[in-house]
């Protein structure tokens, strides 16, 4: 068991959840920069049906991630049934609708919020751009102008229609759906890592990533249950911790602004600049360099994430790896939405620029865009 109380007895309920998520940032962050996980790197890879190292780093990733927490609920280790999840019922139509901008936006902007926030780190001053951009889109998007359009897509289908957000309920078959499902995708990413070859080192890199985001789930369920106000347990996300980033700055540093999603912010910036200096990959990247697409480019698939990831209540992680894990339909279904429609706008970008779909080269895949 975790015991936060010292901490949370020595600087406050806010700056504790601060510290988790800064320390779990920090780990997923520095996963990031090793192996070069990308979510739209693997969608791609998987759409245009070459053979990278994307795709077996990004399944390894979230088999450890569905693996770790359906074990946890299977002991009885944490309980997910107060998380943001399962407590009211969710957005499908949200699911769907941001999910598929959200995957059209990563296409255009080259990487999913997350990796974004790591290249950012890394001195890529391109996705620092897309970074911003989203932040804003996201914090106008989550309580700001743009929150009626939101809730009017996300007010067009509940998953109360399908009977609940549960997928191992919605399934019929009951307790025993998250350990097969879990097995399955184990069995899946390894196949396809010894399949591709896939080195021990970036096989590590993904399994931390994906068991960050489970360790996540542990942490804020104990850090829930120490404290006086109750909060809900999840994991890691980076739609609203931007948004609430933006919160805590304006705030001017407030104490009472610090959250588990500022220290997520926080921790993989530090965390993924730190590997990157200590690893000789800090580099600074602009939009000057040959080959890369407009700002403007950018900047409407930033928009497109951050508005679309808020809707769909999550981006890649958030959604697809935190509310995958745990079996949440509507998170599952965001999460497919993203990446089918990451691969659709993928296959349009090429057609438009006339190049083959399919080839030996993997080069242009490579997160660091």
């Amino acid at each position: 068991m975790m015991d936060f109380v010292p901490l949370i007895d020595s600087v406050g309920e806010p700056a504790t959840a601060a510290i988790i998520g800064l320390g779990l940032g920090a780990v997923f962050g520095i996963a990031l920069e090793r192996s070069g996980f990308c979510t739209r790197s693997a969608a791609i890879e998987l759409f245009r049906n070459t053979k990278g190292r994307a795709l077996p780093v990004w399944l390894i990733g979230f088999a450890v991630c569905v693996a770790a927490v359906q074990a946890m609920l299977w002991f009885g280790v944490i309980n997910v049934g107060e998380s943001r999840f399962f407590a009211t019922p969710q957005t499908v139509s949200g699911a769907v609708l941001g999910g598929a901008l959200f995957g059209i936006g990563m296409a255009l902007a080259r990487g999913c919020v997350s990796r974004l926030v790591v290249l950012g780190a890394s001195g890529n001053l391109r996705a620092v751009f897309s970074v911003a951009v989203i932040a804003v889109t996201a914090w106008a998007t989550f309580q700001g102008p743009l929150v009626p359009l939101r809730d009017a897509l996300g007010g067009l289908m509940s998953s109360a229609a399908l009977g609940g957000n549960d997928l191992a309920a919605v399934s019929g078959i009951g307790q025993f759906f998250g350990p097969l499902f879990a097995f399955v995708l184990v069995v899946a990413a390894l196949a396809v890592a010894l399949r591709r070859g896939l080195s021990p080192a970036y096989a590590l890199g993904g399994a931390v990533a994906g068991g960050t985001v489970a360790l996540g789930w542990y942490a804020t369920y104990q850090f829930s249950g120490q404290v006086f106000d109750p909060v809900q347990p999840e994991s890691l996300s980076y739609m609203r911790p931007l948004a609430n980033t933006l919160n805590f700055i304006g705030s001017g540093g407030a104490t009472d602004a610090l959250s588990t999603d500022v220290g997520i912010i926080a921790g993989t910036v530090i965390g993924a600049l730190v590997s990157a200096v200590v690893f000789g990959q800090f580099r600074i990247r602009t939009f000057g360099e040959a080959g890369v697409p407009s700002i403007w480019r950018y900047g409407a698939g930033s928009i497109l994430m951050g508005f679309g990831g808020i809707t769909a209540v999550g981006c890649t992680i958030g959604a697809g790896f935190t509310g995958g894990a745990v079996l949440a339909v509507t998170a599952l279904i965001g999460l497919v939405a993203m990446m089918v429609f990451a691969g659709l706008t993928d296959f349009v970008l090429r057609r438009l620029e006339d190049r083959p779909l399919v080839g030996n080269s993997t080069s242009d895949l490579q997160p660091a865009e």
